[in-house]
């Protein structure tokens, strides 16, 4: 397998004609994940299928982390509060 640096921009094309809000799950709940979806996989390789595979396992782990944080985060707070 090459190398590989996590670019989410390549998910959502080219960044530099996006505003932050269009890339926003918030802006079109589904678009990302639908255009995923609708890709051609039979026009990669094998060795492009795992570097997709480890992309989007690198960006399950992020969405994981931060939803762990945030829930970590409200219960310190719900915590704060009740006191």
């Amino acid at each position: 397998m090459r190398a590989w640096a996590v670019d989410l921009t390549l998910l959502c094309g080219n960044h530099a004609e996006m505003d932050f809000e269009d890339a926003s799950p918030r802006a079109r709940p589904d678009d990302l994940v639908a255009q995923l979806g609708r890709e051609d996989l039979d026009r990669l390789s094998v060795s492009e299928l795992d570097d997709r595979i480890a992309m989007l396992t690198a960006e399950i782990e992020r969405t994981r982390l931060k939803r762990a944080q945030s829930v970590n985060h409200k219960a310190s707070a719900e915590a704060l509060f009740k006191k």
